[in-house]
């Protein structure tokens, strides 16, 4: 045990109760206290003597160990941490608790305490409603519990406020992760497209597609003489004594062909320059000349 006056233990034990640093030195007498008190460190060196126009306001080290958004976040707080019910909420010790707790923020801070004054008429307003006698309404319906409209405003906060909650649980940018960037220079050569065959007869084959698409239908006028045709038929008839109806059409030239054949045949009919016969029905159709050529 050493007694208060035998030198640097004591002296060495203190300092860590007192929380100040103080330097000690080795001599060969053995360990001595130095008179320099260390009040703070700044970036590793020891700050031996106070600035003479250090201010610390009164209020630095000040801590609030419960922060509330507003009157209504206060409100359920007091009910939910003594497991009140909310729909039928001791009005009495709950005023009484909030009230107090308006009272310890005035003292501090009177332009934050003005936002839960309200809040606190409004509790004293409902407590003293409670107090006076119950009156029926004239319908017959019965009156309104004056805390049921302050008890429907309690929980439509609380659900927004957990959903709020909720939200700020999802990881976000910035907070809980960051997103990752990556720079890399890279110097390439342009390369040209190798072409192969098919590849050329599939564009060729698209081209194609699309000109049919836009393609028009174009109908020219095929200029056909019936008079030259009559007198074709004749220049075939002349050397024969008939021909069969249908050797006298060329089918190989077409419709209008035939169709203006057909038209010189009845032409020349009507004109009595040829005959048409058939022996029975059913029977093949000749064609002649009404006339024998000398």
């Amino acid at each position: 045990m050493q007694h208060p006056g035998s030198g640097a233990p004591a002296a060495a034990d203190a300092a860590p109760e007192l929380g100040i640093d103080t330097p000690l030195a080795l001599s060969g007498e053995g360990v001595e206290q130095l008179d320099l008190k260390v009040f703070a460190r700044l970036y590793g060196e020891p700050v031996l003597a106070l600035p003479h126009d250090l201010y610390i306001p009164p209020d630095a080290l000040e801590i609030f160990l419960e922060a509330f958004e507003g009157p209504l976040d206060l409100l359920l707080y007091l009910i939910r941490r003594q497991n009140f019910n909310i729909l039928d909420i001791p009005l009495a010790e709950v005023t009484r608790q909030y009230l107090a707790y308006v009272e310890q923020i005035r003292r501090h801070n009177l332009e934050l305490a003005a936002e839960y004054l309200l809040m606190a008429a409004l509790l004293i307003d409902i407590k003293s409603r409670m107090l006076l006698p119950v009156k029926k309404a004239d319908t017959g319906e019965e009156v309104e519990d004056p805390r049921a409209e302050l008890a429907r405003r309690l929980l439509e906060y609380e659900r927004i406020k957990f959903g709020a909650q909720q939200l700020d649980r999802l990881p976000q940018i910035d907070r809980d992760f960051y997103r990752s960037q990556a720079h890399l220079e890279q110097v390439s050569a342009a390369q040209l497209p190798q072409v192969s065959a098919l590849d050329l007869r599939n564009a060729w084959s698209d081209v194609l597609r699309r000109a049919r698409l836009t393609q028009h239908h174009h109908i020219a006028r095929e200029q056909l003489s019936v008079r030259e045709y009559m007198a074709q038929v004749l220049r075939t008839l002349r050397h024969r004594r008939f021909a069969e109806f249908g050797e006298l059409f060329d089918t190989g030239l077409g419709a209008p062909v035939a169709v203006v054949t057909f038209i010189a045949l009845l032409e020349l009919a009507r004109e009595a320059l040829v005959e048409i016969t058939q022996a029975e029905p059913f029977a093949p159709i000749y064609v002649r000349l009404a006339y024998q050529p000398s």
